[in-house]
């Protein structure tokens, strides 16, 4: 065997690329050229951005999605409202990718990002998912596959929301977040008391009784302000978007230790026998 061909089979070799990938590779350049070229050509218009963002926020549906509270988390800003921002504000690009997945070792690699195209500033995260979830305060590990999409997609929402309020301006989404607690205190022109109402049965179909409601909030019913109400219902809706679950913020009461009288078997207790009268 000749030294070129000693030479030719010790080269690396380059893996082929197909047809239809060199086009999507090429696309996807071309894509990110033209979204830059475009937001300098169209740059964004600071009025209008401001004036729809006081427009979406003071409107009940994005405020009743526009915060999350999970015990154990905090609470703060939702990826909802991360996203709408972003829609407002212009040029801006954010998304997940799933970079690997490793079924063998129960991992997946992901990345988030959010990006200013016409500012040039990006931010990104990439970190590791166990295909793993918490259920009553142990690790469950996860076989299906859409538990496992889903946990990854869940997962990198969360590092997206960071993102988008990374490449946002502060300014912007502190007053965004502002006029989301004023309409969530104040509703559209509904009566407190209606409101109230709606809210009680709206827990009821959860399960939460009006007293587990009372115990969270820390006040009766008829104490109730707007600001618990926006509290409740900041709760009920990570409720819905499963960030947390119902025994999660209104665990079971615990039982007391003590004997009561309804915890006592009557059949267990010998009746006396009257006394015999001689």
């Amino acid at each position: 065997m000749t030294t070129a061909e000693l030479d030719r089979i010790a080269q690396p070799r380059t893996p082929e690329v197909s047809q239809t990938t060199a086009v999507e590779q090429a696309r996807a350049i071309a894509e990110v050229q033209a979204a830059v070229v475009v937001a300098q050509n169209v740059p964004r218009d600071m009025d209008r951005a401001l004036g729809d963002m006081r427009d979406s926020c003071g409107r009940l549906a994005l405020a009743n999605r526009a915060f999350y509270s999970v015990p154990n988390r905090g609470n703060g800003p939702s990826v909802h409202l991360a996203r709408e921002l972003a829609r407002i504000w212009g040029n801006v690009q954010y998304g997940v990718h799933e970079l690997r997945r490793d079924d063998e070792n129960g991992v997946s690699e992901v990345q988030a990002f959010a990006w200013d195209v016409q500012t040039n500033v990006r931010s990104t995260r990439t970190f590791q998912v166990p295909h793993e979830r918490m259920a009553r305060g142990k690790r469950q590990k996860l076989v299906d596959l859409g538990d496992v999409y889903l946990n990854n997609q869940n997962v990198g929402a969360r590092a997206v929301r960071e993102c988008i309020f990374t490449v946002l301006p502060t300014w912007f989404t502190e007053e965004a977040q502002d006029i989301c607690h004023r309409t969530l205190e104040k509703g559209e022109g509904e009566p407190l008391t209606d409101r109230i109402a709606k809210m009680v049965k709206a827990f009821a179909d959860l399960g939460v009784t009006q007293a587990a409601l009372e115990d969270r909030l820390g006040r009766k019913r008829g104490q109730w302000t707007a600001g618990e109400v926006a509290q409740a219902t900041v709760i009920f809706t990570s409720i819905g978007c499963g960030e947390v679950k119902v025994e999660d913020e209104f665990p079971p009461a615990e039982p007391s230790g003590k004997v009561t009288a309804a915890d006592v078997d009557p059949g267990a207790i010998p009746t006396p026998e009257p006394e015999s009268r001689s």
